[in-house]
C-alpha cells in the first residue's frame, strides 16, 4: 500500500501512556466521522522534529480547529513512554495533541512511509509527512522530499491547504 490522497487508512492500534497507565488508541474509532490531522516525524527529540515540526502545529492548532479539525495527532516510530515525555516537553500535550507511538513501525511500513538514515543512527523510522483525514480517508497529503526540512508537512502548509477546502 502507498499513502496517497483518497486512501482509506488501514486499521491500527497505538499504545499510549496516560496518567492512569497504558491505553490503546484505535485509529478507526478516532477517525470515524471526524476531521483529523496526523503529522508524522522521523523521531521524537530529533532536531527538526523538535524545533520545527511540532512547534508549527502548536502555532497553527487554534486556526486548524477553527477550520473544523477535531483532533491533531503526532506519530513517530518510538515507544509510548518517549512519546508521552516528548509531548510534555514540547507543549504538544498541553496543546491537546494525541501522541502516537508506532513502536514496531507497522503502520508506517503499511503506508509505504518507512525511512532509514543509517549515518544518523535512524533505522526504520517514518518519513516526515502530514495528512488531513476525513472519516478515515486521506483528503490532503504533504510529504517532505528533503531530510531535515519541515516546509511541506508543517502546520502552516496544512492550514493553507485546509483553507481551500469547505468546512
Amino acid at each position: 500500500m502507498q499513502l496517497t490522497e483518497g486512501l482509506r487508512l488501514p486499521e491500527a492500534s497505538f499504545p499510549v501512556m496516560t496518567d492512569t497507565g497504558p491505553a490503546v488508541v484505535r485509529l478507526s474509532e478516532r477517525l470515524k466521522g471526524r476531521r483529523v490531522v496526523i503529522f508524522a516525524v522521523p523521531g521524537a527529540f530529533t532536531p527538526t522534529c523538535d524545533s520545527a515540526h511540532v512547534p508549527s502545529f502548536i502555532r497553527t492548532a487554534p486556526a486548524l480547529r477553527a477550520r473544523g479539525v477535531d483532533e491533531i495527532m503526532c506519530l513517530s516510530v518510538n515507544d509510548a513512554h518517549v512519546m508521552r515525555y516528548w509531548g510534555r516537553t514540547t507543549g504538544a500535550t498541553e496543546a491537546g495533541f494525541t501522541m502516537l507511538a508506532d513502536a514496531d513501525a507497522g503502520f508506517t511500513r503499511a503506508l509505504g512511509m518507512l525511512y532509514s538514515a543509517p549515518a544518523a543512527g535512524m533505522l526504520d523510522r517514518s518519513r516526515r509527512y502530514a495528512v488531513l483525514v476525513e472519516d478515515g480517508v486521506v483528503r490532503v497529503l504533504h510529504v517532505e522530499v528533503k531530510p531535515g526540512i519541515c516546509e511541506l508537512s508543517g502546520g502552516e502548509a496544512m492550514l493553507e491547504a485546509l483553507e481551500k477546502l469547505p468546512v
